[in-house]
């Protein structure tokens, strides 16, 4: 049966798709049924560790861009991960790549997220700065969750070419053509992490390894950036007719006609190449588009009224937090799963600012918002003091 899977792959993938058994695990020894044994491809037993772990469940109660609304049908970033797998996995399968590495990919790629999305994570960054750790960049907290937090710290154990696409999946930056720098070893990888951890300038300079990388760094862009114009539009942010004609004219004016442009063109200059790219045309209407939503949506300041309560939330439960590991608090809620679930040597040997950001970025929206009420408001004594 598994000699007729990697036939199966031999005769149906693109000569540019990376083949299940070019899988490399850092730790092959630690696997209980070894790859090459296992019924399930390699990469396809990635996604089922993603989507098993705790960081994946937090997924559903993260922002993707709007925060504090109560409209239950906004996007939030458990709906955006599958968009984005979606979307990546059908441009993979008319290009002949590996679908199970997409969507291994494509899942696990935000679970690094902070609450209150990119908001969150600037005030995570100005943490690190202060406090000499490095930086904070989503996309390495992803890795770091999946290689080094998950399992009571043991880690996933999953691939270099999951983990690299992972890290390498910025869907901040749009090119009008990705591709990929292949035959990356752990070592380099692991150096690029590493480079990540403390810059998040660096994440810009990255590229993926594997063609599958290079779609769900794409399919990321392409997954919100319709989206987004569609739900500010419902929260009455802007209006269909704001959105910019050197853009709609040429990809439409709603987010299927987007998503079916962008990929539509896509496919259509990058079938059977080492490389996926964009007309130019096409390029410059994304562009426009992009320069549009950061203008009007993300920027918009209706959209940014609660930050400054929001700065404060964090503020005030990263600096308990860390007084709380600081005097050793048995009793706060970082104190017991900094101990509690690890191993020994986490608490002991990482910074405690390390460990702050750790729980915090692994939060859900509703989650550091209620440990900020329970840190700020005043708790009855009840019938009598104790």
């Amino acid at each position: 049966m598994i000699k007729r899977q990697h036939e199966r792959e031999f005769d149906s993938l693109s000569v540019h798709a990376c083949r299940s058994y070019f899988g490399k695990r850092r730790d092959p020894g630690a696997e209980r049924v070894p790859d090459q044994s296992n019924i399930r491809p390699i990469f396809s037993h990635d996604t089922d560790r993603i989507i098993h772990s705790l960081a994946y469940t937090r997924y559903i109660d993260k922002t993707q861009v709007f925060y504090l609304i109560e409209n239950d049908h906004i996007t939030h970033r458990v709906l955006h991960v599958q968009m984005v797998s979606k979307i990546a996995r059908s441009i993979g399968r008319l290009l002949g790549l590996n679908e199970d590495l997409i969507e291994a990919i494509s899942l696990g790629h935000d679970v690094g997220h902070s609450p209150f999305g990119h908001n969150g994570e600037k005030h995570l960054q100005e943490f690190c700065k202060k406090h000499q750790i490095g930086d904070f960049a989503h996309n390495a907290q992803s890795c770091r969750l999946l290689m080094e937090l998950e399992n009571y710290g043991r880690g996933l154990n999953l691939t270099l070419q999951v983990l690299d696409g992972i890290l390498c999946h910025n869907g901040e930056i749009v090119s009008s053509q990705y591709t990929p720098a292949p035959k990356k070893k752990w070592n380099e990888f692991l150096a690029e992490y590493q480079r990540c951890m403390e810059s998040a300038q660096a994440s810009l300079t990255i590229t993926p390894m594997t063609l599958e990388g290079c779609v769900v760094r794409i399919s990321d862009v392409i997954a919100y950036i319709g989206r987004d114009f569609e739900d500010a539009i419902k929260l009455k942010l802007i209006k269909r007719g704001d959105l910019p004609a050197e853009a709609t004219d040429i990809l439409g004016k709603k987010n299927s006609s987007v998503i079916n442009s962008l990929v539509t063109d896509l496919l259509n200059n990058s079938y059977k190449k080492s490389y996926i790219a964009f007309s130019d045309s096409v390029y410059e209407a994304l562009k426009a588009l992009m320069d549009f939503n950061y203008g009007n949506i993300y920027n918009n300041p209706k959209k940014q009224k609660q930050d400054d309560k929001i700065e404060m939330m964090f503020l005030t439960v990263l600096r308990t937090y860390l007084s709380d590991l600081e005097s050793s608090n048995s009793e706060s809620t970082i104190y017991a799963w900094a101990t509690g679930g690890f191993r020994r040597q986490y608490f002991t040997g990482t910074p405690k600012p390390r460990i702050v950001v750790d729980f915090v970025s692994g939060m859900t929206d509703d989650f550091l918002n209620s440990e900020y009420q329970r840190m700020i408001l005043p708790k009855s004594f009840g019938y009598a003091f104790k």
